[in-house]
């Protein structure tokens, strides 16, 4: 298999600590790239102070229910 950052052969055995890369280095790389912001991930944008838990704990037990 190739490395995703510098295209070198890299061994994708369990003997390579750092597969898929190559090297410590372009796993540090790929960590920077993620950290910066570089990659994206597909989907709706979403509040990062958001999280769907806490929408759950805001509800009264029956909320929601149309029971009548």
């Amino acid at each position: 298999m190739r490395c995703p950052i510098c295209k070198k052969t890299a061994d994708n055995g369990p003997a390579n600590r750092y597969r898929p890369f190559c090297s410590e280095r372009c796993q540090m790389v790929d960590l920077g790239l993620w950290a910066g912001g570089e990659y994206r991930i597909a989907g709706k944008p979403t509040d990062d102070r958001e999280h769907p838990d806490d929408r759950r704990r805001e509800q009264k037990p029956g909320a929601g229910s149309s029971k009548g």
